[in-house]
């Protein structure tokens, strides 16, 4: 019975996992189904349970809720700043691990060489502050990163320092540091050719990461 469970759970995944036309939210309460109805199942047999399909039932039931309540606030925040930062050049887009990612280019977020924040960027975090105080179960990792003009001794600092500005900014909306975390990749990471100004234009850019906390 357990491995019969366990079996149409992994199959299910595979097929919804496959399935383009599903949205995130539909996506996510299957994926949660399949998972909760095997670790029903699992409980189940370990506690030496004889209701090893009720349990799997309850299972599914409980993992697709998580799996709907997750992804519905992602969505959620997810429209709220592509609506926010419609036309400004900023992308927004659901990585691979279900995080809410802003891609912001250099010509909108900071100067060549500078850290302070520019003033077409202030609405953009002043709407994502807006988002975070309504999900307040998110924490933001702010990532800096630089082209490879100049050497590392300037740019590893020059993109520390692009992301803390993000988050200071951030902080003076009222959302707390605590919340976020910085990083920098100065040169290290680039999306374009360094070889043309263009390119280097590309990989002069703050990217932010939203995700739930994990308790």
């Amino acid at each position: 019975m357990i491995k019969k469970v366990i079996s149409i759970g992994i199959s299910g995944l595979l097929v919804l996992t496959a399935c383009a036309e599903l949205t995130p939210t539909q996506r996510g309460t299957g994926i949660g189904a399949g998972v909760g109805a095997a670790s029903g199942a699992v409980i189940g047999a370990a506690t030496g349970s004889n209701k090893v399909g009720r349990d799997a039932v309850i299972g599914a039931a409980v993992g697709a809720l998580g799996g709907y309540i997750w992804s519905s606030r992602m969505e959620n925040q997810k429209a709220a700043m592509e609506q926010a930062t419609a036309g400004t050049g900023v992308s927004v887009s659901q990585t691979a691990d279900n995080q809410l990612k802003l891609d912001v280019p250099s010509d909108v977020s900071f100067d060549v060489g500078r850290d302070d924040i520019k003033a077409n960027f202030r609405p953009v975090l002043d709407r994502f502050a807006d988002s975070l105080r309504n999900n307040p179960g998110t924490n933001v990792q702010i990532i800096g990163h630089t082209d490879s003009s100049g050497p590392d001794s300037i740019n590893n600092p020059l993109s520390v320092n692009r992301a803390a500005s993000v988050r200071e900014y951030l902080s003076s909306r009222g959302i707390s540091p605590s919340r976020i975390s910085i990083d920098g990749r100065g040169s290290r990471s680039p999306i374009a050719d360094n070889g043309s100004e263009s390119g280097r234009a590309r990989n002069r850019r703050v990217e932010i990461f939203v995700g739930e906390r994990s308790n």
